[in-house]
C-alpha cells in the first residue's frame, strides 16, 4: 500500500466517523427540542386550565357576594381578623 492510498483510507475512517456523531448529535437535539416543545405545550394547556378556573371561582365568587352580602361581610371580618392575628403573633 502507498503512503497517499493509507492517508485517504484515514481521512475517509475519519470522516464517517465525524459524520457518525454529527449524526447522533443532530439525533439528540431533536429529542431534546421534541421533549421541550412537548413540555412547553403541556404547560401552556395546564395555564389555560388554570386560568379558566380562575375565572369560573371569581364568577362564583360574585354570585355568592351577591345572594350573601351579609354572610359574605362576616366572613370577610373573620378573615381578616385571623389575618391580622396570624401576622401579627410573628
Amino acid at each position: 500500500m502507498s503512503k497517499e492510498h493509507n492517508q485517504h483510507t484515514v481521512a475517509d475512517s475519519a470522516n464517517a466517523s465525524v459524520d457518525h456523531l454529527a449524526s447522533g448529535a443532530h439525533e439528540a437535539v431533536d429529542k431534546v427540542a421534541g421533549a421541550a416543545t412537548h413540555a412547553a405545550e403541556s404547560i401552556e394547556e395546564r395555564g389555560a386550565q388554570l386560568k379558566d378556573l380562575q375565572v369560573q371561582w371569581l364568577e362564583n365568587s360574585r354570585k355568592y357576594v351577591r345572594d350573601n352580602p351579609a354572610k359574605s361581610l362576616g366572613i370577610a371580618v373573620v378573615g381578616g381578623f385571623l389575618l391580622s392575628r396570624l401576622l401579627s403573633s410573628r
